[in-house]
C-alpha cells in the first residue's frame, strides 16, 4: 500500500475547548514521507511534527510542542486523519489550540471523505512492534497492551465509578467504518468536574453542543445557574441525572467510542500506522501518549 495525502485544502474554524480562543485551521496536502505536521502561521510558520517526542502536556487533552510553538487538543484531527488513511498532511493553525468543533472527529471526516485521497509514490510506513508492550498506571489500574498482529485492531474498556456511565467495551478493526461508527462520538466529562476545570483555566470553550456532560445526581437550582453561566446557554432550573448534551447521545456507548477515537489519535504519534493488536483498560491521554512514546522509541 502506498502513502496518501489530502486531495485539496480544507478550512475549519472555531473555539478551543480549553482556551476558548478562536482559531482558524487549514488542512492541506503534504509531500510523501512528511507525516502530519502542525504549522503555527501566527508564529512565522513554526512547525510541530505529530510525533510522541513532541508531547508536552496531557492534562485533559494532548498538547504538542517544539521550541516556543505549541498546539493543544490535537487528538481529534489526528484520529480523523488516521481513520481516513491519511499518511501526510500539513495543518496550519493561527492559535495555540485546535478548535473543538462539535467535540468529535466528524466535521473533519465529513469534509475530507467525499473527495477521496491522493495516492503518492512511496510505500506506507507501518509501525510493527517486536514484542508485547505494556504500560500501566498502578494507582488507577489503567493499562494498555500492544502486541504484534498482521490484522490491526483496538479493544477498549471504560470503567468509571458511576451509576450513569456504566462499564462499556468497544472494538474496532479493518471491518469497522470509522466515519460512521467512531468519528461522530463526542468528548465527555462529569458535571462535578466542570467548575474545577474552569478554576484551572480549562474548558473555557466547552458547552453541551460540543461535549457530553454526565450528571451523577439531580442538580440543584444554583448548580444549574452556575452551569448555565459557564456554558453560555440557559438550562432548566433543575436537571435530573443522566446525559446532558445537544443533540442527544449518538450511540448508547458513545463515551467509550470517543475514548477509542482519542486512543487512535494519540497512538498516531508513534510515527505511522500501527500494525498491532491494542487492548486498553481505562485509557487516557497520559497513558495513550506513554504507549506512543514506547512505540516511537522502538521504531
Amino acid at each position: 500500500m502506498n502513502q496518501r495525502t489530502l486531495s485539496k485544502e480544507y478550512p475549519f474554524e472555531g473555539k478551543g475547548l480549553h482556551t476558548g480562543k478562536h482559531s482558524r485551521v487549514l488542512l492541506r496536502p503534504a509531500p510523501a514521507s512528511t507525516g502530519i505536521v502542525f504549522v503555527r502561521t501566527d508564529l512565522g510558520g513554526a512547525q510541530v511534527s505529530a510525533v510522541a517526542a513532541n508531547v508536552v502536556s496531557t492534562r485533559r487533552s494532548t498538547m504538542l510542542g517544539s521550541g516556543s510553538a505549541k498546539v493543544g487538543t490535537v487528538e481529534h484531527v489526528l484520529s480523523a486523519l488516521t481513520g481516513l488513511g491519511v499518511d501526510n498532511a500539513y495543518i496550519d493553525i493561527d492559535s495555540s489550540e485546535m478548535p473543538i468543533l462539535d467535540g468529535s472527529a466528524a466535521p473533519y471526516v465529513a469534509a475530507i471523505a467525499p473527495d477521496g485521497l491522493s495516492e503518492q509514490d512511496a510505500p506506507r510506513v507501518w509501525v510493527e512492534v517486536p514484542g508485547e508492550i505494556l504500560v500501566r498506571r498502578e494507582k488507577s489500574g489503567a493499562w494498555i497492551k500492544i502486541t504484534p498482529s498482521d490484522e490491526p485492531s483496538v479493544e477498549l474498556t471504560i470503567d468509571f465509578p458511576s451509576k450513569v456511565l456504566v462499564k462499556q467495551t468497544v472494538r474496532c478493526d479493518a471491518s469497522t467504518d470509522y466515519a460512521s461508527q467512531i468519528a461522530p462520538c463526542r468528548t465527555f466529562c462529569f458535571l462535578h468536574e466542570v467548575l474545577p476545570l474552569l478554576c484551572l483555566g480549562l474548558a473555557k470553550g466547552g458547552d453541551i453542543g460540543n461535549a457530553i456532560v454526565i450528571v451523577e445526581k439531580p442538580m440543584k437550582r444554583w448548580q444549574a445557574r452556575l452551569m448555565s453561566k459557564a456554558i453560555g446557554k440557559s438550562l432548566p432550573g433543575k436537571l435530573s441525572e443522566g446525559f446532558l448534551c445537544d443533540p442527544p447521545l449518538r450511540f448508547p456507548d458513545e463515551c467509550a467510542r470517543h475514548k477509542l477515537l482519542d486512543l487512535l489519535g494519540d497512538l498516531r504519534l508513534c510515527g505511522g500506522f500501527l500494525k498491532a493488536r491494542v487492548e486498553a483498560y481505562k485509557p487516557g491521554h497520559a497513558l495513550n501518549t506513554r504507549a506512543a512514546k514506547e512505540l516511537f522509541s522502538k521504531f
